[in-house]
């Protein structure tokens, strides 16, 4: 509340008490304006108090406070029978997503061209070409002169989509700017034994084909979280990768990391290492359920998965059932790895940090070297993301190149673009990130490639701050920076020796509790225990399949919608209930902090202390 209205509301405070209606209407006015500036500065915007709604049961002078919470109660119960009805829809979306064997959720019209569950070295991966924009194909959007984009979806526990989840996408705006684009997707479930080289395989005959059908055109690498790290490993092995590479939201450098906004790098310590990682793959038959890797993202920030994701749809049913049931599906979809690819990410990434020391050995003798990149790296990053924060998408240049010269001499470009505030799904998927940074990324190749080797940040000005700009409304600079500025001071030894830990517990859990736990799990029991993970039981328990009582839910959503009485936006009582929330959320929001302090200070304790 800003001072002004603040020493109104005292100078109201001590004015002498008045009776009579005409009093009462000003108290009533004065707590509307009050619950008015209270939204607003919640949100960080500002204007006049709303006018009160009138509805039924009121005169010309306004409504009755009886009035107002009759309208309101009435608006809650339909509110709260839409609200169940949206997560029952959501449940029977899920189930019938799983029947189709969870296809990839794009948003365009595609043909396969390679499947390499049939390659010499399978694995569940496929090559897909974007043939359709909704009713324009190929020919028509497709300039020949234009380089091919290929996009890397990460397969990080749910299915593959999300870089064309929606027309303004990745895939969207690079086929709207005239590049052939091609989309590599997986399958749910893992060819047996598969390993990350095998992948890796997958992948460089992937890119081998499309350059084959665009020949003198090396294509553009477009790789998000951790289809950007893969697309490093292929950059940077002894075969080596042409082509420009766009790392979105892409971890590099795994124990880097801002003391109390990124726990989940210390995760790997507290749990004692990779074990865990290789009983869960046991338990599930030699497959790793994706859904315990949405969980984490969950767990991360609790009080806005949990609490208010939903307490946001309850309030505005009806504008965002259709966007939380467009995103649900997709979040709902969980992929299958292998154990044997699972336990080489997490013991050579996440716990070893193996990629910027040069130590990931992916095929015999043939250790990735990060110097071995010679074409350029486009980085995306955002402060906003809890996953991959601007840290670990970057912390790997000064551990690789010593300084700026060093980097000069390799002959290297690097570009960096940092966002302030989307999330880590928000780079992939956010329609307004799209339109901008995407799409400024894509009209930039020519001249990020024409720079001379060096770092820079890329720099977009936006005058009118319309998304759909495009050039010359908008300006994009390159902005000189030396790698010396990205250093950051992390406790090194205490993750090495999270490293050692890991090694020497996962040893220990390989010869005495592998063997058993192997022997008493089968597709019965694995089958058993993905249905009761709760990131699946949750979700599905609530359709009327499960929970026969749901029918009934779903007659009185019907009946609502068609006689439904909303109450505006502005009404005193739906701005108190966001208020209540924003509280709520703020309340949880300081419990997790308690809760990530607890893990810092437990981590600095084991790995950090003099002697340990």
């Amino acid at each position: 509340m800003s001072e002004k209205p603040m020493k109104n509301a005292l100078r109201l405070q001590a004015a002498p008490v008045r009776t009579g209606r005409r009093a009462a209407q000003r108290k009533r006015e004065h707590e509307a304006a009050e619950l008015h500036l209270a939204a607003n500065a919640a949100s960080g915007t500002e204007g006049p108090p709303p006018e009160r709604a009138v509805g039924q049961g009121t005169d010309a002078r306004g409504a009755t406070p009886i009035g107002e919470y009759l309208e309101y109660q009435r608006d809650f119960l339909e509110r709260a029978v839409l609200f169940w009805d949206t997560l029952r829809q959501r449940a029977n979306n899920m189930i019938a997503h799983e029947r189709a064997g969870l296809p990839p959720l794009l948003a365009f019209k595609y043909e396969t061209l390679l499947d390499a569950r049939h390659f010499e070295r399978p694995a569940n991966y496929a090559l897909l070409r974007i043939t359709e924009v909704g009713e324009d194909c190929w020919d028509d959007c497709v300039d020949p002169d234009k380089p091919p984009v290929v996009i890397v979806d990460p397969r990080a526990g749910h299915g593959p989509g999300i870089g064309g989840f929606k027309r303004d996408s990745e895939v969207g705006i690079a086929m709207h700017e005239g590049y052939p684009v091609y989309f590599v997707v997986f399958f749910p479930e893992p060819v047996p034994g598969q390993t990350l080289s095998d992948v890796l395989h997958a992948l460089r005959r992937f890119v081998e084909e499309v350059a084959r059908r665009h020949p003198g055109k090396p294509p553009v690498l477009y790789g998000n979280c951790q289809g950007g790290w893969a697309v490093t490993l292929l950059s940077a092995s002894c075969e080596g990768m042409a082509g420009t590479s766009v790392l979105n939201g892409s971890p590099l450098s795994y124990w880097d990391g801002e003391p109390g906004v990124n726990p989940m790098r210390l995760a790997g310590g507290l749990l004692g290492g990779s074990w865990l990682t290789h009983f869960t793959a046991d338990l599930g038959d030699g497959r790793f359920d994706g859904a315990w890797l949405a969980q984490n993202f969950e767990n991360l920030q609790p009080e806005k998965a949990l609490w208010e994701k939903h307490a946001h749809l309850f309030n505005r049913i009806d504008s965002e059932r259709e966007r939380f049931l467009e995103f649900e599906r997709w979040w709902g979809g969980f992929y299958f790895l292998s154990r044997e690819e699972i336990l080489s990410i997490v013991r050579n990434l996440f716990i070893g940090n193996e990629l910027e020391q040069g130590r990931l050995e992916i095929e015999p003798g043939c250790m990735v070297d990060l110097r071995r990149i010679a074409h350029p790296l486009v980085i995306f990053a955002s402060y906003g993301d809890n996953i991959t924060p601007p840290h670990q998408a970057l912390g790997w240049i000064p551990a690789v190149y010593e300084d700026t010269e060093d980097l000069k001499r390799a002959g290297q470009r690097i570009v960096y673009l940092t966002h302030p505030r989307t999330g880590h799904l928000g780079i992939f998927v956010s329609a307004s990130v799209a339109r901008l940074e995407h799409r400024a990324i894509l009209e930039s190749l020519q001249e990020i490639e024409a720079l001379p080797p060096g770092l820079y940040e890329m720099k977009i000005d936006n005058p009118s701050g319309d998304p759909d700009c495009r050039k010359p409304q908008y300006q994009v600079r390159f902005e000189p920076r030396r790698v010396e500025e990205l250093q950051s001071d992390y406790p090194r030894e205490a993750f090495e020796q999270v490293r050692q830990v890991s090694e020497f517990n996962d040893k220990l859990y390989r010869v005495f509790a592998s063997p058993w736990v192997q022997a008493f799990s089968n597709p019965w029991t694995s089958e058993t225990l993905k249905w009761l993970h709760p990131m699946r039981f949750s979700r599905y328990v609530l359709s009327e399949a499960f929970s026969p009582w749901m029918r009934g839910v779903a007659m009185l959503a019907d009946a609502i919608e068609q006689n439904r009485h909303h109450l505006p936006d502005t009404h005193p009582l739906l701005l108190r209930e966001r208020e209540a929330i924003a509280k709520t959320t703020a309340f949880l929001k300081r419990l997790r902090e308690v809760r990530d302090a607890g893990h810092e200070s437990a981590f600095s304790l084991l790995f950090d202390s003099p002697g340990s």
